[in-house]
């Protein structure tokens, strides 16, 4: 019997499910779960940066049955299933469970919730994929910011020194943990990564991208009271984010997620069925 759990994510796209997903699988690391993503850029980003063992690219979720054995156990992350197919996939599976609905989507690793002293006042992380420049073409024109950049993972080579003149520092996004954790005010497209900053003790303000449509989970943004503006450009923005600091609100609390019983519900059907099939 095998143990995935599936994001619908690329290296272009979708990658907040990426880091939510290995937060899930690191639930598991006792029984060595299979993280399946739409591709195999997606997979190798979450083993080399999130603690994820095993990873593979699967297209689309309906590719999984060629992989997987009836009676499989699958946790996954994904709109495209739609009504029918999950009627196949709980058939198919002896266990299923589906994100937003058994496990919430607010799901963060543990480790943000070990605070730690912060080291500056404040960063922007837009996201971790670029592919279409729209942070590049959004600064270009605009004055040099006192704000530091946290680049993310799938920016364009050579990005980082096109993006250097506008921010007062550029962090690498092999720093991305220790940024999200040391950073009191965190300015960011990422709803994950604003509740990774929550969870860490800071205080996010999300950016509400005007360029491409925003598809996130904007209710977690007002659970937690987490500010949201706006900017038609960089100057604006960041005038924008300076006077929220200055009178950041009380945000909620968010707490790690329990997900104790889905946890043992699985570990004892891994162990009862071990080596039938």
């Amino acid at each position: 019997m095998d143990f995935y759990i599936y994001s619908n994510s690329g290296h272009n796209f979708g990658l907040e499910n990426i880091r939510r997903c290995a937060a899930i699988y690191k639930k598991f690391n006792n029984i060595n779960p299979i993280l399946a993503t739409a591709d195999y850029r997606a997979a190798t980003f979450a083993k080399s940066e999130l603690g994820v063992k095993t990873g593979l690219g699967v297209d689309i979720i309906g590719n999984l049955p060629h992989l997987m054995k009836r009676r499989d156990i699958l946790i996954f992350d994904s709109k495209e299933p739609n009504e029918t197919m999950k009627e196949y996939m709980e058939e198919f599976c002896t266990s299923l469970y589906e994100v937003g609905v058994d496990i919430p989507y607010d799901i963060v690793d543990d480790i943000f919730f070990t605070k730690i002293e912060n080291k500056r006042e404040k960063c922007f992380f837009f996201a971790d994929d670029d592919y279409e420049n729209e942070l590049l073409n959004f600064v270009q024109d605009s004055s040099k910011q006192d704000i530091p950049l946290l680049l993310g993972h799938y920016f364009f080579l050579g990005n980082d020194d096109k993006l250097a003149p506008y921010f007062s520092e550029i962090f690498e996004d092999e720093e991305y943990e220790d940024i999200i954790r040391t950073t009191k005010y965190l300015l960011t497209s990422s709803v994950h990564s604003a509740l990774e900053s929550l969870a860490s003790g800071n205080c996010p303000v999300f950016f509400a991208r005007k360029i491409k449509e925003f598809k996130g989970n904007v209710e977690l943004l007002e659970k937690y009271n987490i500010p949201i503006i706006d900017g038609d450009t960089f100057e604006e923005l960041v005038s924008k984010f300076n006077q929220i600091i200055c009178n950041y609100p009380q945000t909620n609390q968010i707490q790690p997620a329990n997900i104790s019983k889905i946890i043992e519900d699985i570990e004892t059907t891994v162990k009862k069925y071990d080596g039938l099939f």
